[in-house]
């Protein structure tokens, strides 16, 4: 019975030292790491814009085009006006040439044009964020990417047209509310001559599908 008791402390003394080891060999469960919150995908919005010439809406694409006046002065420019973005915000736009349709010269055969046009995209305080250039050539009505409605000719279309496509980016930072758009250059040889000079307001070329691509500003703190 001794002998019993003897092995019985023993082995609890055993068990209990080795208590520590086996609990040391246990892993200890894995921390899973904190979802983070999905980033908010960017916004897209068509702006405000104060267009100082709207020439009207396209037959075919159903867009609002704008003539771009030659000048200096941001205010009397097409004025567009953003919602407030963090970090930069991306602005596009389509620029056309500007042509004028003449039935009477398609059918003389004199209906031959081209065109070369740069704008530029500004701060109200004349800083320029960035340049638009678009090419074109006409020679049919095939010619042009639309025609617009509400005017006096066959059709009841207008004789300005926008002919050729080139989108143009601007880069627009986060402290910049409002850009304007101005012509800068306007190389034209149309069957009324060779045109290099702009003067100011003149309109150089056109724009359509103004859109602004942003992060929202996150809402001011409360004091």
């Amino acid at each position: 019975m001794r002998r019993f008791v003897t092995a019985l402390a023993l082995l609890t003394i055993v068990a209990v030292a080795c208590e520590p080891a086996l609990a040391q060999q246990k892993k200890a469960p894995s921390k899973k790491a904190p979802v983070k919150a999905a980033a908010e995908p960017p916004k897209t919005a068509t702006p405000e814009i104060k267009c100082p010439s709207l020439i009207g809406m396209g037959v075919k694409t159903v867009r609002s085009f704008c003539d771009v006046p030659a000048g200096r002065d941001p205010e009397q420019g097409i004025v567009i006006s953003l919602p407030a973005h963090a970090g930069n915000g991306s602005l596009t736009f389509d620029l056309h040439a500007r042509h004028l349709y003449s039935e009477d010269e398609m059918k003389g055969g004199k209906a031959y044009a081209r065109y070369r046009a740069v704008v530029g995209a500004l701060t109200m305080k004349g800083d320029l964020l960035a340049r638009g250039a678009v090419e074109a050539e006409f020679r049919t009505a095939a010619d042009l990417f639309d025609r617009i409605g509400g005017g006096n000719g066959p059709g009841g279309l207008k004789a300005v047209a926008p002919a050729g496509r080139e989108q143009v980016i601007v880069e627009v930072p986060a402290d910049v509310d409002r850009v304007a758009l101005l012509g800068e250059t306007l190389d034209a040889i149309t069957p009324a001559g060779h045109e290099t000079a702009v003067m100011p307001g003149r309109p150089v070329a056109i724009v359509s599908n103004m859109l602004f691509e942003y992060k929202p500003a996150p809402p001011a703190k409360r004091r």
